[in-house]
């Protein structure tokens, strides 16, 4: 798991002293949440709120991906991972001070199943959620209709995080806005001014935070100000400048500015489904397997990172980022190789046209690929990898749209490749994505040679059990080049000298109950 911070001119953090409670944490972020919900939302910008004011069932941890104890000091899991019965701590509450027992869990589940395709990413983690059964006040039971091994981990995630029952009598684009957003969480929702800022306060009397955390009890800063800043040049300036503490999404131009002055870089990859071109195998050329394996032989992943972006990211070494539990090596399959790229094309009839593209039958090797500017620099990398392509005789046609267009086109079936990343810890991700009871956004047939794989890795919590399959999801994906892994997003923050131990959770969103801030 890569998991670093980078301390410029041996500047130590711990110079301050040890963590000491009050402050406020000024925290510049890239985007504007328009929904803090973390039921509902599914952006960083958004869950980085959503994360401190939600506790979940469980835990996971960020090195190893063990799931470990939280709200649930333990967890029974049937046979065939159908049902989940979670035995709760005592004495966590709401911030409305009514308890997290059982019945708050049950009406918590059945209300983010209830928002159907508003819960983002938590409609997908419990797709075959049937109920949830109180078997007394510190004891629940959730049973899902077929094997579903993933809801052990998504139970960690705040996109699952517990909710007071109270917090259901406000609608959900009440609860976007902060309104009636009531978790167990360290900190509570002061106010969200949308596309400024949000402000969270700690909770006094909190103490039943995750045993991964560094410290028990309440949370040490006094209030967390997330203030909206797009603009990436403004962003650092601003904390250059201390008008800010710390920031996320560093732009890899503007990571030298933070290699001195005490200025410190947290960084830790994105798990789950790394940047990549997923070829729709029905469409044009790209059903031709010995294209979309050239194809994947034709871009040079180092090149991409080295040129683009910077020594914080990592070419992908799989379709899973390496940060993702039984994550598979696959670097040697996905090795720059112009020259096999070349003998598969040439064997596969596709010859040299007058431009340079190849041609077979009258038709030009050509595809597009559609992308959103989500991260960016997404066109700058899709640009290279036009160039590298262009050297095999590949043309890759380069369309941006908006997000919602995107999803529109994606969801029809109207396109060649699609340029995104999914993050998840867990495996599971890629059943999300290719199965054909999934999105199966490769559009494979129901008889694939994916499907088994998949179908096995979601069959079992027992990670010996499932480590075979999901290698071999994994390789079946890489081998046939259903899509082709590109590089891991990193998640780069920038702290001033008087900002302290912001961290991440496993899912490399911000955890920031044991952040602290130092001096006036």
């Amino acid at each position: 798991m890569l998991t670093a911070c980078g301390v410029a001119d041996g500047a130590n953090p711990q110079d301050a002293g040890p963590p000491r409670p009050g402050g406020t944490l000024r925290l510049g972020i890239s985007s504007a949440p328009d929904c803090i919900d973390p039921q509902q939302a599914s952006t960083n910008a958004s869950l980085n709120v959503g994360r401190q004011v939600v506790d979940s069932l469980t835990d996971q941890d960020p090195e190893t991906g063990e799931i470990t104890p939280w709200l649930a000091d333990r967890w029974d899991v049937d046979a065939d991972s159908t049902s989940f019965t979670f035995h709760l701590r005592a004495g966590a509450t709401f911030s409305d001070r009514t308890p997290v027992d059982a019945t708050a869990v049950k009406a918590s589940f059945d209300g983010i199943k209830a928002l159907g395709a508003k819960a983002l990413l938590g409609a997908s983690y419990l797709a075959a959620y049937q109920g949830a059964t109180v078997l007394d006040p510190a004891t629940v039971r959730l049973d899902f209709s077929e094997p579903s091994a993933q809801f052990l981990q998504a139970s960690s995630t705040m996109s699952l995080g517990v909710l007071a029952p109270s917090a259901y009598r406000r609608t959900a684009e009440q609860r976007c806005q902060g309104d009636g957003l009531i978790g167990s969480g360290p900190f509570v929702v002061t106010s969200f001014r949308p596309n400024q800022d949000i402000v969270l306060s700690k909770r006094t009397g909190y103490h039943w935070g995750s045993p991964l955390w560094r410290h028990q009890g309440e949370a040490y800063l006094d209030r967390i100000d997330y203030r909206v800043v797009p603009e990436p040049g403004v962003r650092t300036g601003s904390l250059v400048s201390g008008q800010l503490d710390a920031i996320t999404d560093v732009q890899p131009v503007d990571e030298p500015q933070f290699s001195g002055s005490g200025f410190t870089e947290p960084v830790r990859a994105n798990p789950g489904i790394v940047f990549n071109l997923h070829a729709n195998v029905t469409r044009g050329a790209l059903a031709d397997d010995k294209v979309r394996q050239a194809v994947s032989k034709g871009v040079n992943r180092p090149e991409v990172t080295d040129t683009v972006l910077s020594g914080n990211y990592k070419p992908a070494t799989s379709i899973l980022g390496s940060a993702t539990p039984l994550y598979t090596d696959l670097s040697r399959e996905l090795a720059y190789d112009p020259g096999g790229a070349t003998a598969l094309l040439q064997s596969d009839g596709w010859v040299p046209g007058p431009d340079g593209i190849r041609v077979k039958n009258g038709q030009r090797l050509s595809a597009a690929v559609l992308y959103s500017p989500v991260f960016n620099q997404n066109q700058s990398v899709l640009e290279l990898i036009q160039q590298q392509l262009r050297k095999i005789g590949f043309d890759l046609r380069i369309e941006q749209h908006t997000n919602s267009e995107v999803t529109r086109l994606q969801q029809s079936g109207d396109y060649d490749f699609l340029w995104y990343n999914v993050t998840r810890a867990d495996p599971d991700i890629l059943r999300q994505q290719f199965s054909v009871h999934g999105t199966n956004r490769s559009r494979l047939p129901a008889d694939n040679p994916l499907e088994p794989a998949l179908t096995a890795q979601s069959a079992t919590v027992d990670a010996a059990q499932r480590k075979p399959a999901a290698e071999q999801a994994q390789r079946t994906i890489v081998e046939n080049a259903y899509a082709i892994p590109v590089f891991e997003l990193t998640q780069v923050l920038a702290l001033a000298p008087n900002a302290h131990d912001v961290g991440f959770e496993a899912s490399s969103r911000l955890q920031l109950f044991d952040a602290w801030v130092s001096g006036s």
